[in-house]
């Protein structure tokens, strides 16, 4: 793909995106009880190119990660940098989750979302999984076998044993240094598959937004509209609040111009429901549209898919306020301060858990002493709002970057500033 391209790919995938919802909605509307048009196309066509799409994506993350996360590394050449660079990442990630969780409470609280919500005989059961403690998420960290754990996309694990890698490169010097420029080579074939996978992405992102839709519907919302509302004013406050000020003042770069490079990577998340799934798509964006370094970037951004959950911490507070509401029990200053801390130190180890962001509301309703069960109110509409609080995770990954690559000088503000920098479009 040539460099002054992107427009028009961020073009198609937002068509792709309307076009999706629509056909789904329409769908979903007319022909629900169709069993050639479910058959056909939901279960068949809408089905299998949407899974086989997730599938290309996923099986990009692994190598991709690990290769270019060993070249970052050893091109640092400095162990210490390394330790500012982790230190600065895990600490922005963990405070702006908690910011997250903060606003969602102040919101939810002041909305009052769930109030008057009269419960029906025929929720259906949740049957939550239990959360690993967070003593078992450090000791999980470390892999007994980092191939099992390449194998079953164990990220936490493989980001582990990249970092030891590159760690090793740099101290083997002559040697490392070979096998460093085989991993360079092999750095860009990897990522010219990337962008191999990267073309089909607009059929991918329709086929799984129709699916969706034509099997959610539109009207799933209007039940719960409030908690949805609530939900979606946290997200946009997170995203035109505290990552404007994170940009603006401390990376000191122009946040409207971030956010229009960013819209590939936001509408891939929308799309995917997946912030791993999405590393490819995100990493590229931010190396070659906002010119953050490698050696940085490569660090950020995957530790950010693996940990970094900031809409998923505004889901946990406005549906813990939500629930709360709906059985009429009310929550203290300590409450709120325990479900900010739940979710924030929660947010570390649950990448790696299936549903994560549902496992973590569990948690968090058992540690105020709210209905487990509570959860079944909103398990029909969380794929839906899971798309969105996975866009907004998406922009603090890359956030996040922004912000320590320019404490790092690892930031080209000329690459940054210019519209047209790496660019994407049909050769």
């Amino acid at each position: 793909m040539k460099a002054n391209d992107s427009i028009t790919f961020t073009s198609k995938i937002l068509v792709s995106m309307v076009a999706g919802i629509i056909v789904g909605v329409l769908i979903n509307a007319l022909f629900i009880q169709n069993a050639f048009v479910n058959d056909f196309l939901v279960d068949g066509l809408f089905h299998v190119f949407g899974t086989v799409f997730i599938a290309l994506l996923k099986m990009m993350v692994v190598p991709l990660v690990f290769v270019s996360l060993v070249c970052g590394v050893a091109s640092l050449g400095d162990i210490a940098a390394l330790g500012r660079v982790g230190a600065k990442t895990i600490g922005l990630y963990l405070l702006t989750t908690a910011v997250a969780i903060t606003i969602a409470l102040v919101l939810a609280t002041a909305f009052g979302p769930g109030k008057g919500f009269e419960l029906s005989g025929e929720v259906v059961e949740y049957q939550a999984r239990e959360a690993p403690a967070f003593t078992q998420v450090i000791i999980d960290m470390i892999p007994a076998n980092p191939f099992m754990a390449m194998a079953e996309g164990q990220m936490l694990q493989v980001i582990f044993f990249a970092l030891m890698f590159g760690i090793a490169l740099t101290l083997a010097g002559e040697n490392g240094q070979r096998v460093l420029d085989i991993f360079t080579d092999l750095n860009e074939v990897i990522m010219k598959m990337v962008f191999m996978v990267i073309r089909v992405a607009p059929i991918g992102v329709f086929c799984l937004l129709a699916k969706t839709f034509s099997l959610q519907g539109i009207y799933i919302l209007i039940p719960l509209l409030g908690y949805v509302i609530v939900v979606v004013i946290a997200l946009l406050c997170h995203l035109l609040g505290t990552f404007t000020l994170l940009l603006r003042f401390i990376a000191r770069v122009n946040p409207i111009t971030f956010i229009s490079k960013m819209r590939a990577p936001m509408a891939f998340a929308f799309s995917t429901s997946s912030s791993g799934a999405t590393i490819p798509i995100t990493l590229s964006a931010v190396e070659t549209r906002l010119g953050v370094r490698n050696s940085v970037a490569s660090f950020t951004v995957p530790l950010g898919a693996t940990i970094n959950m900031d809409g998923t911490a505004i889901m946990q507070g406005v549906a813990t306020v939500f629930i709360a509401n709906v059985y009429g029990i009310d929550l203290g200053i300590s409450q709120f301060l325990t479900v900010i801390l739940t979710a924030t130190l929660a947010s570390i180890g649950t990448a790696a858990v299936p549903s994560a962001g549902l496992i973590m509301l569990t948690m968090v309703l058992s540690q105020v002493g709210l209905p487990i069960e509570g959860i079944a109110l909103i398990f029909g509409i969380d794929r839906i709002i899971d798309m969105l609080r996975t866009a907004v995770n998406v922009a603090g990954d890359g956030t996040v970057t922004c912000v320590v690559a320019r404490s790092e000088g690892a930031l080209d503000k000329t690459i940054f500033d210019e519209p047209k920098a790496g660019m994407i479009v049909k050769p």
